[in-house]
């Protein structure tokens, strides 16, 4: 039987991009040694960084002035990273969401931070609007799509403040002004690679600012400097997403990624507000289009546990919604295929014609 992924990461990635990471992995350029056991300063893996750098400014359109650089440890540890580096007296942080509430919670260790909004009091079921952003504050953080929760930011914000945002899932989904953001950081393992990398792309004269000694590895001009190689990067994650990125950029770039997306959406919001059985649970506007979050109808709820099991017969992977919302959760990342999201539509259809 046929599989189709919906985990919410780590996630599917395009079938080729594993295929040709395998291949790295039982022999790495011809050389006779595995992509998992050569060294990183080795002559020919610097071109694999040199080649994922270049490709992330050229799909996202990084102007000057920026970095890019690879780091272990995942967003939550850039949590504590972003005012490590860049708090100096206070932060404004929008609270969208699980990962948002965690991001506000390090930053407080290192100054005063101003929540300019919250969801959690509706279970982060929209994004708050028609807040203001106060002038004197160092940056704004923002969390653009919510995993749990399914709702996300497509669009850039209009503020007067730098702005610092966590993209872990949506990134290379859609265009994004680099330039209107101090800093973009994500784990990669949704929409660029396996897990195991972080990606961070950071204005260098935003950095040393903070007036505070920053642990070496905790400070992001280290790796700036050293072009992520200060200590032993994670070779193998880093090679997949080249490979992913050279996927991207083939199949026609962020814009064509974007494109894809909506339509994705679309098929599957369209049989939500369509079935009986079924309803969103997030505010329309701003339904994501990465983790599309729903739940049975409350007539329906009985079935909850049936339709995970008839989807699951059926080859639907990963469907079960984060404990936080219940329900279920169909995560369309970049290699998420239309005749996946046509599967699981047809599950939906199939099984309301049963009740």
């Amino acid at each position: 039987m046929k599989k189709y992924n919906f985990n919410a990461g780590p996630s599917m990635l395009p079938r080729e991009v594993i295929e040709n990471t395998a291949k790295q992995c039982l022999d790495f350029q011809g050389s006779g040694l595995s992509l998992m056991e050569i060294s990183h300063r080795a002559k020919n893996f610097q071109p694999v960084v040199d080649e994922t750098v270049a490709l992330m400014k050229e799909l996202l359109q990084i102007p000057e002035g920026y970095s890019v650089i690879f780091l272990g440890g995942g967003a939550s540890l850039e949590f504590c990273m972003i005012p490590y580096n860049f708090l100096i007296k206070k932060a404004a942080y929008l609270n969208t969401g699980v990962w948002a509430k965690k991001a506000i919670k390090e930053a407080k260790l290192f100054g005063e931070v101003v929540e300019v909004a919250s969801s959690a009091d509706a279970n982060y079921t929209f994004i708050p609007k028609g807040w203001s952003c106060p002038d004197d504050v160092d940056y704004l953080h923002i969390t653009t799509n919510n995993t749990i929760y399914g709702t996300e930011i497509r669009k850039e914000l209009d503020v007067n403040v730098p702005m610092i945002a966590d993209m872990s899932s949506d990134i290379m989904s859609r265009p994004v002004d680099v330039s209107k953001y101090q800093c973009i950081y994500g784990g990669a393992q949704k929409n660029l690679s396996m897990a195991g990398v972080t990606f961070v792309i950071v204005k260098d004269d935003a950095l040393g600012k903070a007036p505070r000694e920053i642990p070496t590895m905790l400070d992001y001009r280290t790796h700036v400097d050293k072009g992520s190689m200060f200590n032993t990067p994670p070779v193998v994650p880093i090679y997949c997403m080249l490979e992913n990125l050279r996927w991207i950029k083939a199949n026609g770039g962020v814009e064509a990624m974007d494109k894809l997306a909506r339509q994705r959406a679309e098929i599957v919001y369209g049989e939500i507000d369509r079935n009986k059985l079924f309803r969103g649970t997030v505010a329309e506007e701003d339904r994501s289009l990465m983790n599309i979050c729903f739940v049975m109808n409350d007539e329906y709820k009985e079935l909850e546990k049936d339709f995970f099991d008839f989807a699951t017969e059926r080859g639907m992977v990963g469907i079960k919604g984060h404990r936080s919302v219940g329900g279920f959760r169909a995560s369309c990342y970049n290699a998420q295929t239309i005749e996946g999201v046509n599967a699981l539509v047809a599950c939906m259809k199939e099984f309301e014609a049963k009740n």
